[in-house]
């Protein structure tokens, strides 16, 4: 039968310390050319330690750590390469003077403080227990331990006020799916699942006029800044085009083989395009009416699109999880970008920035134009299918999602700094809770969106918001993903 176990005394927690002077005095007399002599402070050292010192008393980093009080005793050559620094060697021997002898302390950055005389039981356990608990990083923190940190370059967001709902309008019959504003400012239009098009006054919300024509769903609208017209497309598979003096359709585009999901109108061309269920965006002649292009080549349906002064003039994002520039000249794709890994539903194009931002259930990724470089993700995800985006001068990023949500991001940045979540008008379910369209005025100080409860909600900025009664909560990312 065994004896009973012998019990392990505890290894004081400044033994280690020790050792480490132990096996720097016995280099010092092995390697010093004079032994009366302490080695010189090195100041490239000094540099680091004092930088480091300061991080930790304002909290720039976390302590440095040691190994466990356990492995003390077999490990002290590896204690003394996790923690000195490189003058560590200036270490005094017993006769030296005081001054030497504090030197040589503040030269070894070791972990916690330890006092040597403190002896109590629970003085000694709490110890233990730090140094057992930072053991678990000693590996990873130990060149960073002395490293000085930067700060991150990483762009701070600028404060935008938060936005609120101030203006709910209820007209339409099912679902409001797209939006588009007059060059003038003075209205709005909508189209919806009840497959009208109804015009509003910006200023008071009021309706002002009814158009009916379409057989489906209305899905896409653009209103012309170089004419009285108005475009329409929806899943009856047709384009058509309102004479806004007239109040009626002067002109239908016939051509593509299913539904009519997006529409967007040339800012510089007589050109309208359209992009649907077919895989294909049309590009049309306003005025002939002949089909110029078809720009095909994605996989699925072209469920967003929008068009530049300069190259690539066409962009299109796709079900297929592609985004393609166009060279409109020769209707060929210029550039094909694969980073989403799910449906590119929508996109939104800087107006003073050579950049664009596009939107699918995995991410919100920015661009840059022309080249398409990706620049960075957004900073938070929204998780859940968006339908919609859009971006004013400010900087201030908008997305609606299928749930409801609203977020609003900083451009710049890629900063979420309102999650805002849309209320159902009373008699709906909460399932009808989704953003189907949005859009800002013509200014970037109002917005609207369209929703799944049949209303069209108006947002604007808090006036009374400042940034001390709502702050600024950033931290800058750390693992930057790069696709």
């Amino acid at each position: 039968m065994p004896g009973p176990a012998l019990e392990m005394e505890p290894v004081e927690p400044q033994s280690l310390k020790k050792l480490s002077f132990k096996s720097l005095k016995r280099a010092l007399d092995l390697f010093s050319p004079v032994h009366g002599q302490v080695a010189p402070l090195d100041p490239e050292s000094k540099k680091i330690r004092i930088s480091h010192k300061i991080s930790v008393e304002y909290g720039g980093m976390k302590n440095t750590s040691t190994k466990p009080t356990g492995q003390a005793s077999s490990a002290p050559d590896s204690a003394l390469g996790t923690s000195a620094p490189s003058n560590a060697l200036a270490l005094p021997g017993p006769g030296d003077s005081r001054e030497a002898k504090s030197g040589a302390q503040n030269a070894l950055v070791i972990g916690p403080t330890v006092q040597p005389n403190a002896q109590t039981d629970g003085g000694l356990q709490g110890r233990s227990s730090a140094i057992v608990s930072a053991s678990g990083s000693s590996e990873r923190m130990s060149t960073s331990a002395i490293m000085e940190r930067i700060p991150s370059k990483w762009p701070r967001p600028v404060w935008h006020a938060p936005w609120r709902n101030y203006r709910v309008i209820s007209g339409h019959l099912g679902w409001v799916r797209s939006v588009a504003f007059d060059p003038s400012n003075t209205w709005f239009c909508t189209g919806s699942a009840d497959r009208t098009i109804k015009i509003w006054d910006v200023a008071s919300g009021k309706l002002k006029l009814t158009l009916t024509g379409h057989i489906e769903q209305v899905r896409g609208l653009a209103v012309s800044n170089r004419h009285t017209y108005m475009f329409s497309a929806g899943d009856d598979k047709q384009v058509k085009c309102w004479d806004l003096e007239q109040n009626k359709v002067i002109r239908h585009y016939h051509g593509h083989l299913s539904g009519v999901y997006c529409l967007a109108l040339h800012p510089t061309i007589d050109v309208l395009l359209t992009g649907g269920r077919d895989s294909v965006c049309r590009v049309w002649d306003i005025r002939s009416k002949m089909q110029i292009h078809a720009l095909s080549g994605h996989d699925n349906t072209v469920c967003s699109v929008f068009t530049r002064p300069t190259d690539p003039q066409v962009v299109t994002g796709s079900h297929d999880t592609t985004i393609k520039f166009w060279d409109l000249r020769y209707g060929k794709t210029m550039t094909t970008l694969t980073y989403h890994k799910k449906s590119v539903r929508a996109m939104a194009l800087h107006p003073k920035e050579h950049s664009f931002a596009s939107a699918s259930a995995d991410n919100i990724k920015k661009f840059n134009l022309p080249r398409g470089e990706f620049m960075h993700n957004m900073l938070s995800q929204q998780k859940t299918i968006i339908n919609a985006m859009a971006v004013n001068e400010e900087g201030v990023m908008v997305t609606g999602g299928d749930n409801g949500s609203l977020w609003f991001w900083d451009w710049k940045s890629g900063h979420n700094f309102q999650q805002s979540q849309t209320i159902v008008q009373p008699g709906s379910l909460d399932s009808e809770a989704g953003i189907y369209a949005l859009s800002y005025d013509i200014t970037g100080s109002r917005l609207v969106t369209c929703e799944a409860d049949k209303t069209i909600k108006m947002w604007k900025e808090d006036e009374n918001a400042t940034p001390e009664t709502h702050p600024l909560n950033f931290k800058p990312p750390k693992d930057i993903r790069r696709f």
